[in-house]
């Protein structure tokens, strides 16, 4: 099996349980490999720790709530897994460079971090790139709310 093949099955586990915990032993007992081969795979092909990558999509999932749905910040903290609303927002600050209210108000999804689906070099390369986003306006636009 390629290291690709690897990845692919590593971020479908991540994606059918993202509502759950998901340690790094569980998911390498799920799969069948050690959690240090499935971490060093994941991070040499994706350029993300399993960890970081999970909490992106939460909170690439979250962004999406808060853009199309009314549900209260708080359920969508919990549904993230996140234990607390100002870890929630701690953690969506430093993601989106703003607030999830100030993201809710602008009313626009932008999936910061999409599901990885690799499969070509350009799939690898597009990926890699978006490590970084701009830090003045950021996604939100302008100055982060208090």
């Amino acid at each position: 099996m390629t290291n690709q093949t690897v990845v692919e099955k590593i971020a479908d586990y991540i994606e059918n349980h993202l509502e759950e915990d998901i340690p790094l032993d569980k998911i390498a007992k799920e799969l069948n490999y050690s959690k240090f081969y499935i971490a060093r795979v994941f991070a040499d092909n994706t350029g993300y720790t399993i960890y970081k990558y999970i909490q992106g999509r939460r909170l690439t999932l979250a962004a999406r709530k808060l853009a199309e749905t009314d549900k209260p910040i708080v359920e969508i903290a919990y549904e993230a897994r996140y234990g607390s609303q100002q870890a929630f927002t701690l953690a969506f600050s430093q993601f989106y460079l703003c607030t999830p209210q100030t993201y809710r108000k602008n009313g626009v999804f932008v999936p910061r971090l999409p599901r990885i689906r690799l499969g070509s070099p350009a799939a690898t390369a597009a990926l890699r790139s978006m490590h970084c986003i701009p830090r003045r306006g950021g996604i939100c636009g302008g100055k982060m709310a208090a």
